[in-house]
């Protein structure tokens, strides 16, 4: 089934400076081919000046309409806070995940613009390194990708920070300034003010190497899918259950990188990487009936297959 072509195009702002030069340049695009642009604001009620923000983009959005820029604005606020053990990054990013894709839904676009640059791929890159990210996670940021009905595109990524400094200053845009973006409790704030500058001074044009290293890992976690799903096919019965005699004429990389495929797909509680390490030097030597723990169930081996149980 074909999706109907949308009129609208949706970009997420916060008000800050990327999101308000690609809202502007977006809205002007939009004017010059008659689409209209929805500016998605997220109100996380983390900060006081929230409320500054929120006023500041509703007054900036009119002018721009009545400048006959076709533009309005959408905000929702999120209800709640982040449970005990959760951290405010980690709810904060749920919370306008699942913010912009309603509001981009009820503003009838199907193309949701975020405005993630060069800087941004290369930290990204670097906290997933750090992280010992898998080539998935050290991917980063995608350019474009297919999620809830949407395309989330990033038409940034290659962009430097310069140019869009740039672009702000040329069109005279007004943005807010995010007090937190300053507060180095937050990893990805300590990497962008303390890391990142003495990197770049001692290494120039290192940031554009990481964004292109990126896109190198998303090329080669795209092969490691297409690789993972052939394998799957011979490996995996009808019943969804793991045939140890296939999977043991595989290569040791091609071995533990199938168990990882299956498991995770197979298992959407979350499986432990120690667990994937610790079956593959198990499983050779083990007999019918042995079992390994995961959360909420076990890993059997029966009857020449490996397979899953809850409790």
């Amino acid at each position: 089934m074909t999706r109907a072509v949308s009129r609208v195009v949706a970009v997420a702002t916060s008000g800050g400076r990327d999101s308000t030069a690609l809202l502007h340049v977006t809205a002007r695009m939009a004017a010059a081919q008659g689409l209209q642009v929805a500016a998605l604001h997220v109100h996380h009620g983390l900060v006081s000046q929230a409320d500054d923000w929120v006023r500041h983009l509703r007054r900036q959005t009119q002018r721009w309409a009545r400048a006959g820029l076709p533009v309005s604005l959408h905000v929702t606020r999120l209800e709640g806070q982040p449970a005990p053990g959760d951290s405010v990054e980690a709810w904060a990013r749920r919370g306008r995940y699942d913010a912009l894709t309603q509001m981009a839904h009820m503003a009838g676009a199907s193309l949701l613009l975020l405005a993630h640059h060069e800087a941004d791929q290369a930290e990204t890159f670097l906290l997933q390194a750090l992280r010992i990210g898998s080539p998935a996670g050290l991917s980063a940021m995608p350019a474009v990708v297919e999620r809830a009905g949407l395309t989330w595109a990033r038409p940034w990524l290659n962009v430097q920070r310069a140019a869009i400094n740039a672009y702000v200053q040329r069109h005279r845009l007004a943005f807010v300034d995010d007090s937190s973006n300053a507060e180095t409790r937050f990893a990805r704030n300590r990497l962008r003010l303390q890391v990142l500058p003495m990197l770049e001074d001692a290494f120039p044009g290192a940031l554009r190497q990481l964004a292109a290293a990126a896109q190198r890992q998303q090329e080669a976690a795209a092969c490691l899918r297409e690789l993972a799903e052939t394998d799957l096919r011979v490996c995996v019965d009808t019943d969804g259950h793991l045939k140890l005699a296939a999977w043991q004429l595989l290569s040791a990389p091609r071995r533990q990188h199938l168990l990882r495929s299956w498991l995770q797909a197979a298992w959407p509680a979350g499986i432990p990487e120690s667990l994937v390490h610790r079956l593959c030097d198990e499983l050779p030597a083990s007999r019918s009936g042995a079992r390994w723990p995961l959360p909420g169930g076990w890993v059997i081996r029966q009857r020449g297959v490996l397979c899953l149980r809850q409790g």
